[in-house]
């Protein structure tokens, strides 16, 4: 399916210069002078090599539709992560460096999304949020009150995250898994 430049988003699949590519980033470029441009970070299905393309917001791109399955995770090491599919309980191995830095949110039996695009697994999604507990969080200093004042805290992962001011050690906090970063105090 074609579609604008301007409407890829991280996650898209798109067909480029005869091979399949999964969207890592993407960043609009205004420059002062000239039209505007999208900048795309993209990683190759088969081999896992990195490029970045520039595309006109206006030209047109052939996307992809990938077969989304809900899996469950299982196990994983330094290198890869085991899942396994809940309508037939196949199991299935990816490379780490596909889920990337959210890896480290992985809890026993989450449920995740898996794309593929004919059988092979290319992404991977977890949940938008995971309930952490706060295993380091340094003391609060006096007078250090300030409503954006942030202090820095583990979670029991080995992530390091800003946390508001009270916020303490043991208590069980939302973390967002794309960024690591705090939503609120779990309930």
């Amino acid at each position: 399916m074609k579609i604008n430049a301007n409407l890829i988003r991280p996650g898209n699949i798109l067909d480029h210069n005869g091979k399949q590519w999964v969207v890592l980033k993407i960043q609009l470029i205004q420059p002062g002078k000239g039209g505007a441009f999208i900048a795309v970070d993209m990683r190759d299905v088969r081999t896992g090599i990195k490029s970045n393309e520039r595309w006109r917001t206006a030209d047109t791109v052939e996307r992809l539709q990938a077969e989304e399955r809900e899996c469950t995770y299982l196990f994983g090491d330094d290198e890869s992560i085991t899942f396994m599919e809940k309508e037939s309980f196949e199991q299935f191995t990816v490379a780490r460096e596909m889920v990337g830095e959210p890896a480290a949110f992985l809890q026993d039996g989450m449920e995740c999304v898996v794309e593929l695009i004919e059988g092979k697994p290319i992404a991977v999604a977890l949940p938008d949020k995971v309930i952490m507990q706060v295993v380091e969080a340094d003391p609060v200093v006096r007078g250090q009150t300030a409503a954006s004042s942030y202090k820095p805290g583990k979670l029991e992962n080995g992530v390091r995250v800003m946390i508001p001011p009270f916020i303490e050690t043991g208590t069980r906090i939302v973390v967002n898994t794309a960024d690591a970063s705090y939503v609120e105090r779990a309930k």
